[in-house]
């Protein structure tokens, strides 16, 4: 596993709607293993193995991240925010940002009430965010941002112990990453399906990449790559969530969107490999490019195979590079079994 890329994908900003840098550099990092290699009008990056196979796999991982938009800037120079994806105010308190404007980049600060004047409001929104750029007008800033330009935390990722990493937007450039790692590793050792591996887009957002990849390449299977909550630390909510911990494996999803018959061989396959497994409840939808992909063309059969994570959402994430691993590992392997003829068909009926 090449964490040199990882971190690479990590330190390069893609906010949702804005992951052209992003993409290059996966789709270079993908150039010396994968020779077919594309993009579409949605800006998803894609590779594809074993092209002329008539079983077509696609292997979907999310590269864009949280962040903010420029909403407008006010008469000193001090800018104000929405949301870019789902995200709290309070964590932005205080945090360093870069402003991805059309004329270059600025750096800025989330302004915070000092303590001695009474903190932050309790009912704080997004409304009540600001940056503060150093700037004395509005012109100063104009010269460079224009409304609507994108946000992110400037944060670099790093190690911690015990095998894990922390960054920004690991939900779910890990994703993305995940895809490019099991494609370098099945372009070496082909398997008797086609795979088409996408680094999608927007699906922090509006879920659009996985629409656009499901609809032009109509695959026989989808395989949504995401992260999920671990509840392994204070104050998370185990009753709500389950029991999902770093170092636990991969995180398999249950429920009616989920295709038993695939779900059911990946947990066969993982006893093989002695991957050790964890469960979420999906019963409704998954929240993922998994439920776009679903509905796409005629209707597409999916799992949903995702990395536990501490503190989605906020500035700084955690995973384990272990757990990377070992999805990496079921993935493949999980690929290899497949024949092409597989059918994933819940009921199979031939009379009585």
């Amino acid at each position: 596993m090449d964490t040199s890329f990882l971190f690479e994908l990590l330190k390069t900003p893609s906010p949702s709607g804005h992951e052209e840098a992003i993409q290059e550099k996966w789709l270079t990092y993908m150039q010396p293993h994968v020779k077919n290699l594309t993009t579409d009008l949605a800006g998803n990056a894609i590779a594809t193995v074993n092209p002329d196979a008539p079983f077509r796999v696609l292997l979907a991982g999310h590269c864009d991240e949280i962040g903010f938009m420029v909403k407008s800037i006010d008469e000193s120079g001090f800018i104000y925010v929405e949301e870019l994806g789902r995200l709290s105010p309070l964590p932005a308190l205080g945090m360093e940002v870069e402003i991805h404007g059309r004329n270059g980049k600025l750096n800025g600060v989330f302004g915070a009430n000092a303590q001695h004047h009474g903190g932050a409001n309790a009912d704080l929104t997004m409304d009540d965010l600001f940056i503060d750029c150093g700037a004395e007008s509005a012109e100063e800033i104009q010269a460079v941002v224009a409304i609507g330009d994108p946000i992110t935390y400037k944060i670099e990722p790093t190690h911690l112990r015990n095998n894990r990493v922390v960054g920004r937007g690991l939900d779910n450039r890990t994703g993305a990453f995940i895809v490019a790692e099991v494609m370098k590793r099945l372009a070496s050792s082909l398997p008797e399906v086609c795979v088409q591996g996408v680094s999608t887009v927007n699906e922090e957002t509006n879920m659009g990449g996985a629409y656009f990849a499901g609809s032009a390449l109509k695959p026989n299977l989808a395989i949504a790559l995401d992260v999920t909550f671990a509840t392994d630390y204070p104050t998370a909510e185990m009753g709500k969530v389950g029991d999902v911990t770093l170092a636990g494996g991969p995180v398999l999803a249950k429920g009616a969107p989920i295709n038993k018959k695939a779900n059911e061989h990946l947990q066969q396959i993982a006893k093989e490999r002695t991957i050790p497994i964890q469960y979420e409840l999906t019963p409704r939808r998954t929240g993922t490019d998994a439920d776009q992909l679903r509905l796409t063309g005629e209707g597409v059969p999916i799992v949903l195979v995702s990395l536990p994570l501490r503190y989605m959402h906020a500035p700084r994430e955690v995973v384990s590079l272990q757990d990377m691993e070992q999805e990496i590992d079921l993935l493949v392997a999980f690929i290899q079994s497949l024949r092409h003829d597989t059918d994933f068909r819940p009921l199979i009926w031939n009379g009585r």
